[in-house]
């Protein structure tokens, strides 16, 4: 049998049961991370799964998905990695694959800030579980900050946060530095998608001497699936890395889709523009191409709808 015949095998399931999406993430030691790449990308193969895993000698990184069994197979296997033993995920489901391949990549950062020494495993801000969330962001003397990028932010945020406005993870120490936060002793609560960005964002934080930050445990994602919409301080959706796009309030799929041209998220409303053009435009990049680029883009849509209907052809062959 062939990988992609296994891979087949593992990932058919009954046209009634959603595909499992499993986010996590875990800061360790793993200084001999390039070691675990092969055989985790050969069982994700195996069991039919799906999406994108970060190995670096800081921990372990990804969004994965697939059948119930072979979600569970990935995370029984990193977790018989000593040092992963503890790591936690979340879970949510979607009506289709979100993915279009599996890839297992080495990088130096599981999450890239690029400041040296900033290390989660020697200092974070304090955990903060969503039960307990509504009131730290409601206290009036409370700064918030949304750590994400400003296409996430714009579609979606916790009422009164502070957005960055920045369009990398790289630019959020430069904001920090410039924001004018002076009382360092006043708390700020940040949050981002899944939590891991707020285990650099807040260390760094610590490290410039700020000493009561707070981060929300688990994310946005897992504030929506345990916190009731009906008490929810939570407004819109949230972006999410897959073809679902975006969640909202118990981790349903939003109504956004994603622009093939710049990977922003388009809402329901910028989809009704005469700027919008499925593959090749929408109101955040139309005026900053050509029609040259957007001759290209339509093209390259094409070719991915093409690849994506013979993927699809394969796995029910």
């Amino acid at each position: 049998m062939t990988g992609s015949d296994r891979s087949t095998e593992a990932n058919s399931r009954p046209s009634n049961q959603p595909v499992i999406v499993a986010a996590l993430y875990h800061f360790a030691r793993l200084p001999d991370h390039e070691a675990l790449r092969t055989p985790l990308a050969d069982l994700c193969d195996r069991s039919g799964v799906r999406g994108t895993l970060l190995l670096a000698r800081e921990g372990v990184n990804g969004t994965i998905a697939g059948s119930r069994a072979g979600i569970d197979a990935v995370l029984a296997h990193l977790r018989a990695i000593p040092e992963l033993a503890q790591l936690e995920h979340k879970e949510s489901t979607a009506h289709k694959m979100p993915f279009r391949r599996m890839k297992v990549r080495l990088k130096s950062e599981i999450v890239t800030m690029g400041v040296p020494d900033i290390d989660p495993l020697e200092g974070v801000g304090a955990y903060v579980y969503p039960k307990d969330w509504n009131a730290l962001i409601s206290d009036p003397d409370t700064i918030v900050i949304d750590t994400r990028n400003d296409y996430e932010v714009g579609i979606g945020t916790f009422k009164g946060a502070v957005n960055p406005q920045t369009s990398t993870f790289r630019e959020f120490p430069g904001w920090v530095e410039n924001a004018g936060i002076e009382d360092k002793s006043k708390p700020i609560a940040m949050f981002c998608t899944g939590g891991i960005r707020c285990e650099k964002a807040t260390a760094f934080m610590r490290s410039q001497g700020y000493e009561n930050v707070y981060h929300l445990k688990g994310g946005i994602l897992k504030y929506l699936e345990k916190v009731p919409e009906e008490e929810s301080l939570w407004e819109g959706s949230c972006f999410v890395f897959d073809e679902r796009v975006a969640v909202t309030h118990g981790l349903r799929e939003g109504d956004e889709i994603l622009c093939r041209a710049c990977r922003n998220p388009v809402t329901p409303e910028e989809q009704a523009s005469p700027l919008y053009e499925e593959g090749a435009s929408c109101p955040h990049c139309y005026n900053s191409r050509t029609d040259e680029d957007r001759k290209r883009f339509r093209m390259r849509h094409r070719q991915m709808l093409a690849e994506r209907a013979a993927q699809t052809d394969k796995d029910q062959s």
